[in-house]
């Protein structure tokens, strides 16, 4: 590869530079191809490498590249469609629903979960942990809060914890029947502990939304699913839920 020198441009030189390195990622480089390492990206552009650290940050921001562990920067693939209806309103856990249960445990949610439970704040509800991937890929992971007072005879199953326990609560929520249910989508930042179920660095910009379910009158189950913001793009429609699909054909975007 040649040296490309970067002109003398009004806009701030690591957008400059992000705009050729998206020109590059299209031309010469495929999904999953690991980038050279940041001094010779530097040489190549004649940029600082602080500045190149700059442009990559935001095309890593923008879907268009992936920080793997162990691995390095490699081009990332076509982003997912999150699509974010209202018509269909279905209980967690409903037949053709995409999400795997992976645990459950009894434990005081976050005040502001507890608030639209209105539970009190030191009060311990059902966490059911659930997880998302497409492709061999882990794109989501959700935290499911329901109170005891949501399914009253799961104390009679025999599923102390784990992924049977998470799945017979879900069961006993379908004997609700569902008024209706709400969404907020907001961006914010991956903790550790969704970091690795994720396979994203700590602090990694996701997309965090939160539904709460309805029934009798009341909230029933709140749920805090957590997307990859460089994997994950949002769409809105009248499709009903929350669901992921693919489109082989297109390039990283």
């Amino acid at each position: 590869m040649g040296t490309t020198q970067l002109e003398t441009v009004p806009e701030p030189k690591y957008w400059h530079l992000r705009t050729v390195l998206t020109e590059a990622l299209d031309s010469e480089f495929s999904v999953g191809e690991i980038l050279p390492n940041e001094r010779d990206l530097a040489a190549r552009f004649g940029v600082a490498r602080a500045t190149l650290r700059q442009a990559l940050e935001q095309l890593e921001l923008e879907g268009r590249l992936q920080r793997r562990r162990g691995v390095g920067t490699t081009v990332a693939p076509p982003r997912v469609g999150v699509a974010v209806g209202s018509e269909q309103h279905v209980w967690p856990g409903a037949v053709g629903d995409a999400w795997q249960p992976t645990d459950c445990a009894t434990a005081v949610p976050p005040a502001s979960v507890a608030d639209a439970l209105e539970t009190g704040h030191d009060v311990a509800v059902h966490t059911v942990r659930r997880s998302r991937g497409t492709h061999g890929q882990p794109v989501a992971a959700e935290l499911l809060y329901v109170p005891a007072s949501s399914v009253p005879d799961l104390s009679a199953i025999d599923a102390p914890a784990g992924a049977a326990r998470a799945r017979a609560v879900l069961r006993e929520l379908q004997r609700l029947d569902l008024d209706g249910q709400d969404r907020a989508v907001e961006l914010g930042s991956a903790r550790a502990d969704d970091a690795k179920e994720l396979d994203r660095l700590p602090g990694a910009p996701v997309l965090v939304v939160t539904t709460r379910f309805h029934a009798r009158g009341r909230t029933a189950a709140v749920s805090v699913a957590t997307y990859r913001a460089d994997t994950c793009r949002l769409t809105f429609g009248d499709s009903g839920g929350v669901e992921i699909h693919h489109d082989p054909e297109r390039r990283a975007s």
